[in-house]
């Protein structure tokens, strides 16, 4: 009876481990209670988004295999370091790869830094990322930030999801639409709230036409003086 309980616990923490993984905690919680998730509204977050370079083409000369391979092996990489920041993986979308910071748990101002941190240090490792059938290929990822207000909640009865609703999702996507290879696109939001930090290389990109935005002033984020990425 006491192994079968031992047992029963280890496969409990499993499925909660799991859990915690597809929801955030506080999420999860409720909906193991049976609870309804409201909605919230957050004044202040930054919303990370990226992409791979030429995935299509990639994609194309692979078998579906390969590519799953491949998306595995970057987001295993992805997902370890992206532990070492205050920050909440949204979801993954094919080749694209959504962040955010500021929620669900607030941390004051801290979420451009957060992200900002963690974008230079996903940029970086991108390069050492082993592409199983391209042993000489090396992927190239396109960045783009952006803060502002959001409502995030839970929607879905089966499989439920987390997500993030509003215009700041929505810039955040066309900073990285409008990015370059191996560069970070920045909103004139985000540049504002790094500079408090003083801490940061960011290099004026200038005016440029975003699609259901008009002309908005962007910035390209370079690095930081006080912090080096991660090996």
């Amino acid at each position: 009876l006491k192994e079968k309980t031992e047992d029963l616990k280890r496969q409990r923490q499993l499925a909660e481990d799991l859990l915690h993984q597809m929801l955030p905690k506080s999420v999860a919680k409720q909906l193991r209670k049976s609870q309804k998730v409201e909605a919230e509204n957050y004044d202040q977050v930054t919303i990370f988004f990226s992409d791979i370079v030429g995935f299509t083409s990639i994609a194309a000369s692979c078998t579906p295999l390969q590519v799953v391979e491949m998306l595995n092996n970057l987001y295993v990489c992805f997902d370890t370091r992206i532990e070492s920041y205050d920050v909440y993986k949204v979801e993954t979308i094919g080749d694209a790869y959504m962040v955010v910071s500021g929620l669900p748990e607030r941390n004051g101002t801290r979420h451009a830094d957060e992200i900002a941190k963690m974008s230079l240090d996903l940029v970086a490792a991108v390069r050492q990322v082993v592409i199983p059938h391209m042993p000489t290929g090396r992927l190239e990822l396109r960045a783009g930030i952006h803060t502002g207000p959001c409502v995030a909640g839970v929607v879905g009865y089966k499989m439920p999801r987390y997500c993030l609703f509003g215009d700041t999702v929505n810039t955040a996507s066309r900073m990285e639409s409008t990015s370059l290879p191996q560069k970070i696109h920045i909103s004139s939001a985000t540049y504002e709230a790094l500079l408090a930090d003083d801490a940061y290389e960011i290099e004026l990109r200038g005016e440029i036409e975003v699609k259901g935005k008009g002309k908005m002033k962007t910035y390209w984020l370079l690095g930081n003086k006080n912090y080096s990425v991660q090996n």
